[in-house]
């Protein structure tokens, strides 16, 4: 019954990450002040839900790999901010494909950075997702040039993949605290961002504060409690299955409510890039880290 329970609270976070290119539509700003709403209230959120819980701050594990924490943190926003970028400048459908992609550049530069092996049911797999990236593009669009939506959705993927492996070099620190640390650190990085850029003023619609509130406190604080609550309690073999509810979710919103439609060649691109990666991730029962 309490993994059942635990289950449900991590599929309800599935869902609710799947709807962040909905919401966000919904929002009349750029992606820069999105991100900086959702960090703000978000962060804030997951600070009062830490200390509710009372949970343990490991204040001498945050001391010694702070620059960690900062660069996991920093790519965090940055991926965020070229990630809502790309759901404007192309799809919320394509961008959530590309971004998915990220854990297959963690397999390309793991070699690399750790000194990994890269086996053969990496390969394929990543040779599989690079060809639905290829076909997402849309193979006439892939020859004259590429998309800047689709540019930002590959951009956003590399970040997230700096993101998980600055996160494994983090020992001490887990669940719910790293990941209110690393909000934290993207809100600030992200302000210092919108500070040196050249926003537009902000037009405060009730439909933008709505849809803003919802991002901030429902996709982001409490979906990131319900995830890294739930976590620990599921088998890892679970976790990683289950995860890919989250773009696949992402795929039939956007369809429902923003009436996205992909062309047949884009389904299979969808089909390769959502294979592949699950193919090198799951063979022998790999688990990944979640996205936000």
């Amino acid at each position: 019954m309490k993994n059942r329970k635990q289950l449900f609270k991590y599929l309800i976070s599935l869902l609710i990450f799947g709807m962040n290119g909905i919401v966000a539509n919904q929002i009349a700003m750029t992606s820069e002040q999105i991100v900086l709403s959702r960090t703000i209230i978000g962060g804030a959120l997951l600070v009062i839900l830490f200390f509710a819980t009372r949970q343990q701050l490991h204040k001498e594990a945050i001391r010694r790999q702070w620059p960690v924490l900062l660069l996991s943190g920093a790519a965090m926003g940055l991926s965020w901010i070229f990630l809502f970028g790309a759901y404007r400048l192309s799809s919320v459908s394509m961008a959530t494909l590309l971004y998915y992609s990220g854990p297959v550049f963690v397999l390309l530069l793991a070699p690399v950075l750790f000194r990994e092996k890269l086996t053969g049911q990496h390969l394929v797999g990543i040779v599989v997702v690079l060809a639905g990236m290829f076909l997402v593009n849309g193979v006439g669009a892939s020859f004259s040039g590429l998309s800047l939506g689709f540019v930002y959705g590959v951009l956003s993927a590399l970040l997230y993949a700096v993101m998980i492996l600055a996160c494994k070099h983090v020992t001490g620190i887990a669940g719910l605290e790293r990941t209110t640390i690393q909000i934290l650190v993207a809100c600030a990085v992200v302000a210092v961002y919108n500070l040196v850029t050249d926003q537009p003023p902000v037009s405060w619609s009730t439909e933008s504060v709505i849809a803003t509130a919802v991002l901030g406190v429902v996709n982001t604080g409490a979906a990131c409690y319900l995830y890294f609550s739930s976590i620990p309690e599921l088998p890892a073999q679970t976790v990683a299955v289950c995860s890919y509810l989250d773009p696949l979710s992402a795929l039939v919103f956007s369809a429902l409510f923003l009436d996205e439609r992909m062309s047949a060649v884009q389904m299979v691109g969808a089909a390769c890039i959502l294979g592949g990666a699950a193919f090198a991730e799951l063979y022998k029962g790999k688990k990944r880290s979640g996205a936000v």
